[in-house]
C-alpha cells in the first residue's frame, strides 16, 4: 500500500514519532509473550503477532511508529474544518500504532504468515469482520481485516489488516470510541476506506 494513504501531515508525524523515541525498538519483539485472550479490551500498540515481525524482515521497504495522544492532539489540530467530526474522534484517541510494509515484484512472500497474524489476533478473542475489495483473484485483491476490541459493551479500540498483492499494512487504535468513530478514522494512519455497513448494524 503506498503512503497516499496516509494524512499529508502523516509523513510529518512519521518524522516527529521517530525524532521523538515513538518508533518501537526492535528488541521489545524479541520475547513474544504468549498469545492469551484478553479479557479486559486493552490494545497493545507496542506489540504485534511475530509472524509479523518475520515478514518484516523480508520486506524491501518497512515503515513504523506509534503515535501517542500528544501527537494524535498535533495531528487533529492539522484536519480541516470540513472533517470536524474526524477531528473530534481523533482527539478521543489513547494511540495509534502503524506498520507499514512494502514488497518487491514478488508480492507478498508468504501467504501462511499473512494468515498467522490473523490468527494471531483470533486467539486473542477479538471480534473480527473482513472486507473484500477489488475481487479478481489473489493477485489482484485488496482484503481488510479488522478486529474489534471490546470491553464489556465498550468498544476500546481496533486493529486493521490490509493486505494487496505487495504491502501489507497493520494499524492499531487505542481508545474509548464506538463504531461510528471508527468510520471517520477511515482514510486517515493508512486506514482504507472498508466497508461500514456491517459496524453500522451493532
Amino acid at each position: 500500500m503506498s503512503m497516499k494513504f496516509l494524512l499529508p501531515y502523516g509523513i510529518v508525524l512519521l518524522s516527529a514519532g521517530m525524532l521523538c523515541g515513538a518508533q518501537t525498538a526492535p528488541e521489545a519483539h524479541d520475547a513474544a509473550p504468549p498469545i492469551t485472550p484478553i479479557t479486559l479490551g486493552v490494545v497493545p500498540l507496542d506489540w504485534t503477532p511475530p509472524a509479523l515481525e518475520e515478514l518484516n524482515t523480508q520486506a524491501a521497504m518497512k515503515s513504523s511508529f506509534v503515535l501517542d495522544r500528544n501527537l494524535l492532539h498535533m495531528a487533529a489540530g492539522l484536519v480541516p474544518d470540513s472533517q470536524e467530526a474526524d477531528r473530534q474522534v481523533m482527539n478521543r484517541l489513547d494511540g495509534v500504532s502503524v506498520h507499514i510494509l512494502r514488497f518487491g515484484d514478488q508480492g507478498v512472500p508468504d501467504e501462511d504468515e499473512v494468515n498467522a497474524v490473523r490468527a494471531a489476533y483470533h486467539l486473542r478473542g477479538w471480534k473480527h469482520l473482513v472486507t473484500t475489495t477489488n475481487a479478481g483473484g489473489p493477485l489482484h485483491s485488496e482484503t481488510t481485516d479488522l478486529w474489534l476490541v471490546l470491553n464489556g459493551a465498550n468498544l476500546r479500540g481496533a486493529v486493521v489488516l490490509t493486505e494487496t498483492p505487495k504491502s501489507l499494512t497493520l494499524v492499531s487504535v487505542a481508545g474509548n470510541i464506538s463504531p461510528v468513530d471508527l468510520l471517520h478514522l477511515r482514510g486517515h494512519f493508512g486506514i482504507p476506506r472498508f466497508d461500514g455497513e456491517q459496524l453500522e448494524r451493532q
